[in-house]
């Protein structure tokens, strides 16, 4: 369960945290770097880049599509810096990462993945930071205490297989999920923070409490599918014919997939989940100047077009998505979109497990 694994990587490493041994620079000295203003902070963070000699990036891009590209831009930009990845599911990023900062021992210097602000911050173990290019993404989707940034949109919907459900028949409301034609005929990723938990959050928050609750007891009669893999596997079942319906799966997996001619269409239920990627600055960070390096390049119109190309969804206003995919973006095609935020993700965890254990454990 989402809750517990948190709680066991929190709980387990947080008085660590606290007594980490020094590192080479000191904490004032970070912040320092990580929030400098001033006209001549690139300059500043290239001639610090230039001694620390390299990068070490934690995150849970897929490698060849998005994380190997941009560090090969990266290198191109600075060549003078050596970049080092190592690639994880956040909750394996969060845990790697309290575990080194428990030692004194950080070697990351920017972690990035969906779901893991809500891990480090509740272990106080990131540092505040500040970048220019922040100003290039809505307010909305900004964290007010600056602990992150985001780093990408995902946008959720169902998928469903084309041959065993024909286009205009399928679920289009979340109401419609709950007509008996669909029992035993809808999968989900059971237990996942953005699979069936982030379902439950999102409905808590539309319907309140006691609707949900409601929804999700005639939901439970549909004899829901619970999956375990991950949310492109579970896009894979749907295209084998395995599962007709899945819901609340990351919608441009689908469309990726019907591009290639498999058997399978996203569609958005009203409004749509979306959530945000986030990136941010481990405690105990060993190179500060070429951290802050990354996230601005990755933040910047060039890092975006990176991230664009590999048919992630950008953060920044000025850079849209690929054309394939704006038809999934709510701001796009006036869908109602519901934001949640890391924030509100971790505040909601209680309950919304709660929830689904109630109906579907």
């Amino acid at each position: 369960m989402w809750n517990r694994r948190i709680n066991r990587a929190v709980i387990g490493l947080l008085a660590g945290v606290v007594c980490a041994a020094p590192v080479a620079v000191s904490a004032a000295t970070v912040q320092e770097i990580l929030n400098y203003r001033g006209a001549d902070r690139q300059a500043m963070l290239e001639a610090g880049a230039k001694k620390e000699g390299s990068l070490n990036l934690y995150s849970a891009l897929t490698i060849n599509q998005a994380l190997r590209p941009l560090a090969e831009g990266f290198r191109k930009k600075y060549p003078y810096l050596k970049v080092e990845f190592w690639r994880a599911e956040s909750r394996k990023i969060a845990q790697k990462s309290l575990a080194e900062i428990r030692a004194g021992t950080m070697v990351g210097d920017v972690l990035e993945g969906s779901g893991l602000a809500e891990i480090m911050v509740k272990a106080k173990a990131i540092e505040k930071f500040h970048t220019p290019a922040i100003d290039a993404i809505a307010p909305e989707y900004r964290d007010k205490e600056s602990q992150w940034v985001p780093s990408r949109f995902s946008y959720f919907g169902i998928a469903y297989n084309t041959k065993l459900v024909p286009p205009g028949s399928q679920p289009k409301t979340y109401e419609d999920l709950l007509d008996p034609k669909w029992k035993g005929k809808i999968a989900w990723r059971a237990e996942s923070e953005s699979g069936a938990l982030l379902m439950v959050t999102t409905l808590r928050l539309l319907m309140g409490d006691a609707k949900a609750d409601a929804y999700f007891r005639k939901l439970k009669e549909q004899g829901i599918i619970g999956f375990t893999g991950s949310a492109r596997t579970l896009v894979n079942r749907v295209i084998e014919g395995e599962y007709p319906i899945a819901v609340n799966i990351f919608m441009h997996h689908a469309t990726i997939s019907a591009q290639k001619g498999a058997p399978v269409a996203p569609h958005p239920l009203e409004p749509v989940p979306s959530i945000n990627g986030t990136m941010m600055i481990p405690k105990g960070v060993a190179r500060p100047h070429a951290a802050m390096l990354f996230v601005d390049y990755y933040l910047s119109r060039e890092g975006q077009d990176v991230l664009k190309k590999a048919r992630y969804f950008p953060v920044r206003s000025d850079v849209k998505p690929r054309k394939e995919l704006e038809p999934l973006v709510p701001k796009v095609t006036g869908v109602k979109e519901m934001f949640i935020s890391p924030e509100v993700l971790f505040d909601n965890r209680k309950k919304s497990e709660a929830l689904y254990r109630k109906y579907f454990r």
